[in-house]
């Protein structure tokens, strides 16, 4: 592992949050044309089909896959099944400006998370950086009127999004877990057999939404273009370069570049959607990191 970021560094770990935030934009622009928990299902179908060529020797007998396939059942359902589906049911009522910025107090849930259920040490800098990512989130959450939080009342998409973030905490810990060397050692291994469960538990979701809601899909040019661009880039392209960038510098310093998404979905929000970004957003934004920079801290 080199620390040392270099030019081709950079551009791995700039990548991901670029698409991630795409993935918001393009779920907000499609939300009337698929209901959310199917275009969960659709989009990692087809990573399932992009990452099978790749990777289909995970299915052979003797495979980690099935010494350890309640493992992958449990991080497929929390990292494919359930946190991409409550983003895309977060942006039904939600700007893809507050639903990366709430995202992005994820390290503050890490600690929570780790703390409460992984037995993590906290440390004073962590608790304070936590305290000042929440203040940013409850920026966020009451629009910038901070003498609304008496009387703050959340739109549907920010519960969601901050149950999303719950839950995508506990799937981060729950990677750091067990031992599966095998398919670690291969970014398209062990995304597939996290992908293969995943799909089932996205499937079965989205059954029980046209179960229970009967909604409709509008198919067009659009919507095909869409689905192309969140099954390949924020599925298969951005998991490429998040796992070599984090290689080459490691977890702690890749994870300051996943708060450029908010950014990102600012700048695009602005240029595909017309919902400019307001002084409440940055301040946010600028609360967030610097929580996270605190967090960072030793001692």
């Amino acid at each position: 592992m080199n620390h040392k970021l270099t030019p081709s560094t950079i551009l791995l770990l700039v990548i991901p949050p670029l698409l991630w935030s795409g993935n918001a934009i393009v779920g907000r622009m499609i939300h009337e044309m698929l209901p959310p928990i199917t275009l969960n299902f659709i989009r990692w179908l087809l990573a399932f089909l992009i990452l099978l060529p790749m990777a289909f020797r995970i299915y052979r007998r003797g495979s980690t896959l099935w010494r350890n396939w309640r493992r992958y059942a449990v991080l497929g359902l929390l990292g494919v099944g359930l946190y991409n589906a409550l983003q895309y049911m977060a942006l039904q009522s939600s700007s893809p400006i507050n639903v990366t910025l709430v995202a992005a107090s994820m390290p503050v849930w890490m600690l929570i998370v780790g703390s409460l259920f992984f037995q993590a040490r906290v440390t004073r800098w962590q608790l304070a950086g936590a305290a000042m990512s929440i203040a940013g989130v409850l920026l966020v959450l009451s629009r910038g009127e901070l003498a609304q939080l008496l009387t703050l009342r959340l739109v549907p998409g920010d519960l969601f999004m901050i149950i999303a973030t719950i839950t995508w905490s506990l799937y981060s810990w729950l990677l750091t877990r067990g031992d599966d060397a095998e398919l670690r050692n291969h970014w398209a291994d062990f995304l597939l057999a996290q992908v293969s469960f995943g799909v089932l538990w996205s499937a079965a979701f989205s059954a029980a939404e046209w179960t229970l809601m009967q909604p409709a899909i509008h198919w067009n040019p659009m919507l095909f273009a869409a689905l192309a661009f969140v099954a390949i880039g924020p599925a298969v392209i951005a998991f490429r370069c998040w796992g070599l960038g984090v290689q080459r510098v490691g977890p702690n310093v890749a994870a300051f570049f996943n708060n450029l998404t908010p950014l990102f979905a600012a700048v695009m929000s602005a240029a595909f959607l017309g919902e400019s970004p307001h002084l409440f957003h940055a301040v946010a934004f600028l609360c967030i990191v610097g929580g996270i920079v605190l967090s960072s801290r030793r001692g």
